[in-house]
Order: C-alpha cells, then structure tokens, then sequence
C-alpha cells in the first residue's frame, strides 16, 4: 500500500522510502537492478510494494515481525490490484516481453510466508498526513470535516454574559453545522435568543433581550457535515456560575482553654466552581498563619493549640467566587480565651518555652484532621494528590509524610502548609500505595495512614489519526485506549453506530482497529472513536480521504539562495502528490542522482550541502513522480565570501584627555552590503560629538573615565557577521588638588529623600526626589529600585538608571504591578543608603506582550516528552492568574494541535512514541486575555535503548599498548534516539605469562559521534584481551556486539618494585629490588646505572647487567665521602623500560646544613681533621684558611676510617684513630656552610652535663683556694717557665702546682675533616699558665670557668710576643660556643 504524503521543510519524515538505489524510472522503463523482476511502475507507484526477490530472503520488509497475526491477509488483492494496474505499466514505456514477464509474475502463487509479510508490511504503513496549507491544493482538494475548535466539555459560564458555545470545523466543501441538546435534535431557528456564527458552528445565547440563562443549561453536542462524512464535538454539559450568598447567623464567642485546640468550621455556600477559600479579620487584615495557626484544605481554620494573643482579632471566612469576581463574608467568630495567666506580656512571644512560661500543660499530639489513625482516597491519574494532616499538641506538632515500602517521589512531591499537606503532580499508577504522616512534639507522636487507590479515565494509547490513501490502496485506523477501570471502544461513522451504518465489503473491524481493503472514492467518511468508563470518555474523530493527485511543486518557483563558503545549507523542495511521488535532484541539467558524499537527501525531499565550496554554485532541480505525472522546481545557489576581520581592535591603556583609535579592518564578499557597527559593553554605542566613526576604525577624542570598558567591532551582512574586542582602560590624572574643598576628605552621598510621583499613566509615571548631601564628591549617578507585593515581596530590583545632574524621571511601567519605588544615589566613593520608599502604584492589567523563554521538550522516558520553559516575571505578567497554553504536535505528521492549560512551569506530554520530533508552542495567558502567538520549538520525545550493535568489528594491532578498531554503522532506525557514540567494552582475559594474576575490570573507550573507526590505548601488554561493541543514545547502551578476541605483543617492563639502598658500612653498599608488578613480557635481564656524586660534582656512570632472576647488588666504596645515585631498569625483548631511582644514604660524619648564630664573629680557622700533632703543623701550613662561624659538634667515641683532602692539594692523610676519653670535642670548619653531625647531640645527654658541672666545680674551688692561699701570703709555686707552655710530658709537680694537659698529646676524639680535607692543628693546653696579680677570669654562659692567670711581670713581658696561651681541655669544650 502507499500512503499520502506533503513534504517540505518541515515536512513528513515517515515517508515510505523507495527500494534505495534500484529506482525505476517511469519515464524511461528502466531499473538499474538485473534481478529485480517486478516492475516496479506498476507495484510501487499504486502502492503495492512486494519483498525484495533477493536469493537468501535476507532483504524482506522490517515491517514483518511487527504486525499482530490477526491482519493477516490472502494475497489474492494485492495479486487484483496488481493485474489491474498492468495497463498503467503501459506508460512506463514497457515493451511486450517486459509486460510478459509482469503479469507472469503476479499470476504465479507466493509461497505463504509471502502473503503474511506482505500484508503486515501494508497494515503497518497505515497513516495519515495533513493535506498541505497552500491554499490552491486546499481549494482544489475535497476533504471530510474535522473539528478544529470545540468548548471543553465541562463548559461552566458567567449568567451576566452571553453564552457563547464553540464549534469549528474545516472541510472542502464547507461543512454546515447542527446540534443536539440532551441527545434531541436543538432547532436553533425556533429560538430567538440562539443563533449560530456565520461559516461557523459557534452558537450564540443573547440575554441582552431578557431570559434567564439556568434554562439553557444541558449537553451539547455539535455535528459538522458535508457530502464526505460528519464530524462530531465532544459532548459539552453548559452549566451557568453560581455564587449563592452566605446564610443569615449569629455566632456567639468561642469559648476556650489555653493550650487547646480550635476548630473554626467557614462551611462556604455550595458554588459553581468553587469558591476560594481565605481568612481575614473584620477589619479586612488577612490572619497570620504559621505552623500553630493554618488553614486546611477545605477551608476550616485550624488551632493545634490556643494562646493568649489569638483572642487579640476576629476571624471571618471569605468565599471568592471566580465568574463573578465577588467576594462573601461570613460572619466573624470572637473568641474569648481562658488562661491562668491573664497578662499577655509581649515579652513572653519569644520565650524558648512560651508555654510553660505561661502554665500550659503540654499534651502528646492528636490529630484533628482526618479523625482516626486510617483513611483511604481515590485520585484520578493525571491530576494531583492532596493529603492532608492537621494535629494538635502542646508544643505544636511536626508534621512528617513517609511512604510504606519505598520514598516519596521527589520530582512530583511537594509539601504545602507549613508540611501538613502532601502534593503529588501528575498522579501515576505507581502512586497508588500507604502513606503515612506522623505528628511528633517532645511528649510523643502518632501517625495516620492514608491508603491511595488511582483509577483513570481513558487516555490515548493509538488515537486515530486521519487516513488519506490513493485508490486501490489499502490502510486502517487504530482506536487505542487505556484506563482504569478497561475503558470500552464504540466506533461510529458520520455520527452512527457502526453496526447501523450501510455495509462496506472493503471495511473490516477487527475490535479497536478498522481495516481497511482496495479503498474507492465511495469510501471517504468521517469515523468516530469513542472510549469510555465511569470516569470519562474520550471521543476522536478521523476520516477516510481517497486522492488521486499528480505532483505537485509547493514552493515557489526559481528560488535565489545565496550561502557563505565552507557552510552548511539546505535545499528546500517540498512537493505533494497520491500516491506519493518520490524526488530526486540533479545539478545543472546533469542526469546522475545528487546523493552521497557531499549531498544528504532527507526523507522529506530536502537537499542538505555538508560543507559548500565554490564549485557547488549553480541551478538545482528537484523532480517529483508517480504514475499520474511528475513535477519539477529549481532553485539557484550562490556561494558568497565570508565575512572576516582581518586587523581586529587592541586592548589600550590611555590617560585620561588623550585620543584613542581602535582599528576594524574588514574583508568581505562585495556583491553584500557591509555594515560595521560598534557596541560598548554589549550594548549599542551611541557616537557623540567626541567619537568619529570610520569603514575601518573608532576614533575617541579626550578620554574620559566614562569610556572604559569593552569594545565590539561588529561586521555584519545580510549572511553572516564576524565580531572582535577590546578593552580600554582609562587612567585617571593624579593631580593634587587646587582648592580647600578638593583636599576635603570625601564620604559616600547622603540617601535622597522625599520622594513623590506625578504624571499617573497607564504605563508610565513622574517620579521626584531631592537628592543629599554628595560629602565632597559629586553624585554621578542615581539608580531608581522598585518593588512588588504580588510575586516577589520585600525583594527590591533595579529599575532605570539616571545621570547624577537631574532629580526627576519619568519611569515606564509595565501592567498590573502594585509599584513602590526607592532612590539610591551613587558616587566616586561608593552607593548611600537607600531612600525611604515612596507610595505604592498600581497599573492597570493588560494581555501578555511575551511569551516564556528557553522552551525545551526532552523525554524523561521512553514513552514520554516533558516540555519546560522559563517562567515569566511580576514585570512581563501584566495581569492576574497568570498561566501557560501548552501546544504540541507530531512535527511530521501537521496534525491538530493538541493544548493544555498549565500554571507551573513543566508539562508531560504522555504515550508518545520514541523520539519523534514534536512542534511545540507555550504562550502566556492571564485574565486579560493570551500573549502573542508564540514561536515554534522543535522538541523529541523520549529515548529507547538501541536494537541492534555495531556489526563486522574488526581489530588491528598498532602496538603493545593501542589497537585500531574498525566497525559498520547501525541503521539510524535502530537507535531508537540521539546517537551520543560508539562505546567499546574491554577487559584484560589473562596475561601470557604463566601464574600471573591480572584484574579482568572491565573498561570502557568512547567514542563520539556516528564513526566506523576509532583507536584503544593504554592496554597491557603482552595479554589477551577480550572487546565488545555497543551503540550508546541518551537512554543508555544497545545489545552488545559479538564478542572479538586479541592479544597484544610484549612491550617494556613497569619499574622494579621496592628498590631498596642499605648502607651497613662506609665501604658497602647493598641493592635490593623485586621483580616488576607489570613485566609486560618475558624478562631478559636488568639494567644498572649508577653515579657518584659529591654535591654538585658528578663522577663517572658506571654501568650494569644483570641475569632476571638476580635481586640483589653489592658496591664497594672507593670513595667514603661521596654519595652514589643509581637507576635501575628492567628489560624484554623490546628494550628497557621505567627506571626506578635511589640514593645512597649520606654517611654518618657528613654534616646538615644548618644557619650560623647570628651572635658569633667569624674566626679565621684552618680546616681541620684526625692528624697526631707532629703532623698538624704540616698539613696546617697547606690547609686554606675559611672565616666561617665556629660551631660546637660532639664527636663520637670512635669513627670510622677517613679519607681527607686539601682544596690545594690533592694529597689525603688517613690516621685511624683510638679510643679517647669521652669528653673531649672539636671544632669543625665547614667551607660556606655549617654542618652538624647526623647521631644524637651529646651534649643534651645527662652524663655529659653531670661531667661539666663537676669539673667547673672543681674549677672553682681551686680558684678559691688560690686565692685564700695568696691573701694569707703562702707561696703559690709556679712554673718557671712562662714562655712554655705546659707539655704532656712534663710530670706533676710534687709542690702542689697542677696543669690540665692531654695525656700523651692524643688528638681530641670525634674531630672532623673540612669539606676541603684539610686537618686542623691541635693544640695541647694547660689549664692554669703563669698566673698572678691582674690576672683576669671569665666564665662561659653555664658557669664554667674559662681563662688564665698571670702575673703583672710575665703579662708585660710577654705583650707583642708570640701567645703563649694554652688552651684547657675546658677551653677546647667551650671554644666553639
């Protein structure tokens, strides 16, 4: 069968494509496919499409395995149909062995499968499409009514206006309309008061005459006939607004304990619809509401707990009826609270126990609404769930909603009134289930359980859709509906029960489907679908057209289209025709089909250019045919220059009074009319007396600090445009100032003040304020704020802006804002407070002059579209009960629009197919009237999973680490949405090396967009590898592809694992490493490299190898003092991979650099080391001298064996040495920097410290005890030599005399080589020299005696000779401090 279709720009997309490539040409009789044997003129021209004759059977329709088994039919009417359009295979130019071999194949018996395919295949191509808008094939065509505007069924009006019941419809001829009321005929001429809208079905009730409009109320139904059929409206109940008034009563006071709880009943008079319900005092101030004090949803006010303070105002229930615009009052309720706390003290509202602060006894909570602890509710799918929990309590109770056995839905729940109420949107079968709220104080909680049953009212699975065939074609419509309870279907045509309709031997019903066989002219009709349940009905009317219509060409003729170069465009050709033509393009007369390569054909005739080049210019024709003709359009493409901006605006400093240029040099194509235009800040530039605007560049004259900010240089023509900027900075004169005023210290302005509107406008008004004080710097600018007490109050927005020079503006208003307005005014230093804000004005109300922006339709789920849009503000709503008219239809199939009314800012679009485009409208409404007709936004339904895999993936091997993938592409028609990529899954199956355990996680490459190839990296080597492919939308992953193996060749070793350097002693080094974690091969060997290195002087590399199995190395030192860097490596057959990095430890004598002491002059010392003392003098002699801060250093017991060198020279000395006494120390020179030794201080050790204090006690009581002796006159003896100083091998005196020397001269334990290894000279010292009067001591800063004593005599004789001083094991400790 073939099925109608109009294609354009926006055309159909559900066009039955033709058998690809193998196009026959009528026109000529020719197919380029040998082994195709049907002629194709006379099967797919009628519309009769047999199976490919393909040997294997593999190409035989999609369509087969998804039709229902019971539209299955003989093929002896496609075989008819056949035969009789034989004699139309005559204008395809056949000759009579071709026709031969037609009518032989249509005598000749199909095998069975053939006849099922072939029929499934038919019946699943049965549509619809709109007859084209062009008003020449509308005038031309003859169409069946359809309804195309209807009141909504449930038609409540305002008695004081005209009743006003809508019905249009459109058809050709123009269909004549009639009416039932209550199922009976409704004469309209008998009426004076009802007539009918001229070439309209619209019926008019006019009361202006008199009548009373209850008599009138009932159901309507409208019919819509002409000669092809009768639609029918829905069946419309008129009812008339009612807002009865409220009974007569007097209420006496409520009386009531403090601490109770309160239920004021309003019981509002019935009204049609009914009224909102809202609290207010008498004296019209609405009543605070907060999580004690609440309104419930049927309009009682409820206290969970009464105070004091409530009996401060009257309560009064108000009813706002919606038609009339009326307001009733109920009497107002009194109350009269009793307390054992009488006073109200105010002070008392914010006490963190007000209640007991006040005596009230606090209750466990208990609810007021619903009574009980269950309840049930009914809720109709699509509308909104209300539950509702009101408890009493002291303290007030928190109210909780929960869910037994899963969580609220977030995306539709919401909590309203202070979270005693649940709202849930959009109720769905999956909302049916226990709820519960559970009202909880300190003193306990309780719940109640409210069991929610959803039922439905039909809704649309398959609503028919109009069916518009060629003769002889074959179709059906499709009635589908759901519901709950199981809604029932009754068709009906031109308004009659089928089953009373004539009979129709080509009409079959098989229960919500019709099909429909071999269709004639005599079939059209108009079919009615109605579905129904106790809950609603549903009624869909759709008609039976049969057309025979040669091409037809539905643009214009010898269209002009000019593109820039290397753009994308399309070729527009939208054409119409029955049975539907198929259209091919060509270039420049030339006689090959444009497709591929550079060309795409869309299903819907249009010609897309990927990327135009120059040779792409030239005259395109499009060709429409089918067996009744063919028709052709051309249109001329001209490829034009880009627009460019070859020398772009630079960023500039300037100081302010200088000249700026800013350059805009533009290539362009010349046939196009260039316009350069400049913005400052993204806003239009305004080019004043000081600004001179030229084709190539914008010249500011006298820079002012105004004129900082971003420049645009905009290029435009009628194609396209090119933008560039820049940013000038202007740099303010530092100037002193000239006068006393300049030199005042300068504040932010004082806020203006009374503020005062003038020139009440509809849309605009005066507003007039008296500026403050500027405190000494000028006012530059003034910003005007408003705010509104409907959307957003207490939120204040900006308004206008005003130069600091004026006081008075006229300020432009949109409708319907309550306005109150304040004044900030701003200067150098900063913005003042705000003004006081002035009195409030309101504009009058006004339709919408917008519409909502960002309006997107996306699909949530495979059978949905949710269309969102951003809600428009207090300042583009113009008037009261703001809300949205939703609009959508199939975008290929031109459908009715479907509509819905929404006050939110979303709508779910259900039952949709998977992602089809929609066109999609949303225009703001509010009780003025609607906005202005919206723009159309193309939207997609939701997302399925793709169904079928990327097929022939083939793998190469790049390297040991990346593998080349190459696949086929999937049919666009099974991805069942937006192709986001290709994805590969992969995973690592076992390693090639034997009892080697790898992780098989599965990983993941991407690869974006519709690709056949793509590259895998980061793999291990020498693996085996398992991969499979899937197709990825936005829903998820398609089945997986067949799953490849490979393996990936060795590659290069990871670094050896737990690399280890020990140093047990000066003279060894010891390696340690394990094997590899990832060998990636078979491994050959290891690789060692190592260095010394002594500070920034490197020796030379020494290499070496190792067998793989080897995991430990030895190095001997030959050199104590340097540290060695080594790298190792493990190699396979590939080469040598990551090396792993250590350093040798440093050695226990080498020194941290630390900082000087700031408080010690430098000394000039030689570099010292462990030299005897015959062989210090010597080396002494050859060491360089270093001034560098002399630093204590404890030395060890015993050291190791040391080699030293001189800067100067390169011989060592090395002298082991022996065990020492543990007290003595040294001093070490360090070139540059300090070092300390790396082992523990010894001199925080406690034996050390105990050491030092004994001997500086015995110091001092020596000294004592030589001064007793001397001022008693006793003779202290002395040695007689005083230019000597005392050896170690001069004996203890026998008389007393004593002397502190170094026994045997040995050198001081733990002294240390200089970095340049010179020695430093030890001398031996004695404690006490030639010592008498004037003798001086001194002691070190923890008491310890340091010095000598001489004799005046020996002091004077020894001035300007060599020292003779001798330096005391003391001394040697302390010298360094």
């Amino acid at each position: 069968m073939r099925w109608l279709a109009a294609r354009g720009a926006a055309g159909d997309a559900r066009e039955v494509a033709a058998p690809g490539a193998d196009i026959w040409d009528c026109a000529q009789g020719w197919s380029r496919s040998s082994w195709r044997l049907i002629d194709l003129c006379a099967i797919w021209e009628p519309g009769v499409f047999l199976p490919s004759a393909a040997a294997d059977g593999s190409r035989a329709s999609t369509g087969v395995g998804k039709s229902r088994p019971n539209e299955a039919e003989k093929l002896s009417t496609v075989r008819k149909a056949h035969i009789e359009r034989h004699k139309a295979s005559r204008a395809c130019g056949l000759g009579s062995r071709e026709q031969g071999l037609v009518l032989r194949m249509a005598r000749q018996q199909a095998p069975p499968w053939v006849h099922v395919a072939l029929i499934f295949f038919l019946l699943s191509l049965g549509g619809a499409i709109e007859i084209p808008m062009d008003p020449s094939i509308q005038n031309e065509l003859t169409q069946p009514p359809t309804i195309t505007k209807q009141s909504v069924k449930d038609h409540i009006v305002d008695p004081r206006d005209n009743i006003l019941i809508e019905c249009e419809a459109k058809g050709n001829p123009a269909p004549s309309f009639h009416w039932t009321r209550n199922s009976r005929f409704f004469n309209i001429a008998k009426d004076p008061r009802v007539s009918m809208r001229r070439r309209s079905g619209t019926l008019v009730i006019d009361f202006r005459s008199g009548g009373r409009p209850e008599e009138y109320e009932g159901e309507y139904q409208c019919f819509a006939r002409n000669k092809f059929g009768t639609a029918l409206s829905n069946r419309i109940r008129l009812q008339v607004s009612k807002s009865p008034l409220w009974p007569k009563e007097n209420l006496d006071p409520v009386v009531v304990q403090e601490g109770a709880p309160l239920t004021l009943q309003c019981n509002p008079p019935p009204g049609l619809p009914s009224p909102v319900i809202f609290w207010m005092s008498s004296s019209m101030e609405p009543i605070t509401q907060d999580k004690r004090v609440s309104q419930g949803h049927n309009g009682d006010l409820y206290f969970s707990n009464v105070m004091l303070q409530d009996m401060q105002t009257d309560y009064s229930c108000n009813a706002r009826f919606h038609f009339t615009h009326t307001i009733q009052q109920k009497n107002p309720f009194t109350l009269k609270v009793l307390t054992n706390n009488p006073y109200n003290d105010s002070s008392l509202r914010n006490h963190p126990d007000i209640y007991s602060a006040r005596g009230v006894a606090e209750r466990t909570p208990s609810f007021m609404y619903p009574q009980g602890t269950s309840s049930s509710q009914m809720v109709l799918r699509g509308m909104d769930l209300l539950l509702e929990c009101i408890a009493s309590g002291v303290p007030t109770p928190d109210i909780a909603w929960y869910k037994k056995g899963g969580d609220l839905p977030s995306n539709k729940a919401k909590f309203e009134n202070f979270n005693k109420a649940l709202r849930i949107t959009n109720v769905s079968e999956e909302d049916s289930g226990e709820y519960f709220c559970l009202a909880s104080n300190k003193m306990g909680s309780i719940r109640h359980t409210i069991s929610v049953r959803v039922k439905a009212a039909p809704y649309w699975l398959d609503e028919p859709k109009n069916l518009i065939l060629a003769p002889g074609e074959d179709g059906r419509l499709v009635c589908r509906a759901n519901g709950n309870p199981k809604p029932t279907v009754q068709w009906m045509v031109n308004g009659e029960p089928l089953q009373s309709a004539p009979p129709n031997p080509n009409r079959e019903v098989a229960g919500d489907t019709i099909i429909f066989r071999d269709t004639q002219i005599s079939s059209r009709a108009v079919y009615q679908c109605n579905t129904s349940n106790e809950h609603g009905y549903l009624l869909a009317n759709a008609f039976v057209s049969v057309l025979d219509v040669p091409p037809r060409m539905l643009s214009p003729r010898n269209q002009l289209i000019r593109v820039i170069l290397y753009n994308r465009t399309r070729l527009d050709c939208p054409f119409f025709g029955s049975p539907i033509p198929t259209l091919r393009w060509f270039k420049n007369g030339q006689g090959s089909n444009l497709d591929g390569g550079n060309y795409h054909v869309y299903e819907n005739g249009s010609l897309e250019i990927k990327m135009i080049r120059k040779e792409d210019q030239g005259i395109y024709t499009c060709v429409a045919t089918n067996i009744l003709g063919k028709a052709e359009n051309q249109v001329r493409l001209e490829v034009k220059d880009p627009t460019r901006i070859y020398r772009m605006p630079e960023d500039q400093v300037a100081k302010r009074g200088t000249t700026v240029q800013l350059e805009c040099r533009v290539k362009h194509d010349p046939s196009l009319k260039l316009t350069v235009s400049w913005l400052k800040d993204d806003e239009p530039l305004y080019i004043g007396n000081r600004m001179k605007k030229e084709d190539d560049s914008l010249t500011i004259f006298g820079v002012a600090e105004r004129d900082q900010g971003s420049y645009t240089c905009m290029a435009s023509t009628e194609l396209d445009q090119d933008l560039a900027k820049a940013y000038l900075t202007v740099l303010a004169d530092q100037a002193t100032p000239t006068n006393r005023l300049a030199a005042l210290p300068k504040g932010r302005p004082d806020r203006p003040r009374d503020l005062e509107l003038t020139d009440l406008a509809e849309r605009s008004v005066r507003l007039t304020w008296i500026p403050g004080d500027d405190n000494n710097s000028p006012i530059t600018d003034y910003v005007v704020q408003f705010e509104e007490d409907q959307f957003q109050p207490g939120v204040w927005h900006d308004h206008s802006k005003f130069p600091g020079s004026v006081n008075s503006a006229v300020l432009h208003l949109s409708p319907y804002v309550n306005y109150q307005f304040r004044v900030i005014a701003v200067n150098e230093v900063g913005s003042s407070h705000p003004s006081l804000p002035s009195e409030r004005y309101r504009t009058s109300g006004a339709p919408p002059e917008s519409n909502p922006s960002d309006v997107k339709g996306e699909g949530t789920r495979k059978n949905n579209m949710e269309i969102t849009w951003t809600p428009m503000n207090a300042t583009s709503a113009f008037g009261p009960n703001l809300r949205y008219i939703v609009k959508w239809r199939r975008r290929e199939t031109r459908e009715t629009w479907n509509n819905v009314t929404v006050w939110g800012s979303r709508y779910v679009v259900g039952q949709t197919p998977v992602y089809v485009p929609y066109e999609i409208r949303v225009q703001a409404e509010n009780d003025f009237g609607k906005g202005p007709e919206p723009d159309t936004v193309i939207g997609y339904s939701g997302e399925d999973y793709p169904r079928a895999a990327p097929t022939e993936v083939k793998i190469r091997v790049l390297n040991s680490t990346a593998i080349s993938l190459q696949w086929n592409r999937v049919y666009s028609d099974t991805v069942q949405g937006q192709l986001r990529e290709y994805r590969a899954y992969y995973w690592r199956e076992s390693s090639l090396l034997k009892n080697l355990w790898v992780s098989q996680k599965r990983q993941q490459a991407s690869f974006p967009g519709d690709r056949p190839r793509g590259v895998v990296a980061r793999l291990f080597p020498y693996s085996n590898y398992k991969l499979e492919m899937v197709v990825v939308n936005g829903r998820g992953d398609g089945p997986r592809s067949e799953t490849k193996e490979f393996t990936t060749p060795e590659g290069v070793p990871s670094a050896p694992r737990r690399f280890r350097v020990r140093q047990p002693n000066l003279e060894t080094i010891n390696l340690e490493w394990d094997h590899p974690e990832h060998p990636n091969g078979i491994l050959i060997g290891y690789t060692l490299r190592y260095v010394p290195f002594n500070g920034t002087k490197l020796g030379k590399q020494m290499v070496e190898n190792f067998s793989p199995n080897q995991t430990k190395f030895s190095v001997q030192r030959a050199d104590p003092v340097s540290r060695y860097r080594f790298s190792l490596s493990a190699r396979t057959q590939v080469g040598s991979g990551e090396a792993a990095t250590e350093e040798s430890p440093a050695p226990p004598n080498e020194a941290t650099p630390t900082a000087a002491p700031p408080t010690l002059p430098p000394t000039t010392v030689g570099t010292t080391g462990l030299v005897s003392s015959t062989d210090a003098t010597a080396l002494a002699a050859t060491s360089e001298a270093t001034t560098v801060p002399i630093v204590p250093t404890v030395v060890p017991t015993t050291v190791a064996t040391t080699i030293a060198t001189t800067t100067t020279t390169t011989a060592a000395a090395t002298t082991t040495t022996t065990e020492s006494p543990p007290t003595t120390t040294t001093g070490t020179k360090i070139h540059g920097t300090a070092y300390t030794n790396n082992q523990a201080d010894i001199a925080t050790q406690g034996w050390f410290i105990g050491l030092m204090c004994a001997i500086a006690l015995l110091v001092l009581i020596l000294l004592i005890v030589c001064f007793i002796k001397r001022s008693r006159g006793g003779k202290y003896p002395v040695r007689e030599k005083k230019d000597v100083p005392l050896g170690p091998e001069d004996p203890k005196e026998e008389d007393g005399s004593f002397d502190y020397s170094d026994e045997d001269n040995k050198p001081l334990q733990g002294s240390q080589t200089s970095l340049d290894g010179t020695i430093k000279q030890q001398e031996s010292d004695d404690s006490l020299v030639d010592y008498g009067e004037g003798g001086e001591g001194q002691f070190n800063e923890d008491g310890s005696f340091i010095g000598q004593y001489t004799v005046k005599k020996d002091k004077e004789e020894t001035e300007g000779n060599e020292s003779s001083e001798a330096t005391s094991p003391v001394n040697a400790i302390y010298s360094l401090a």
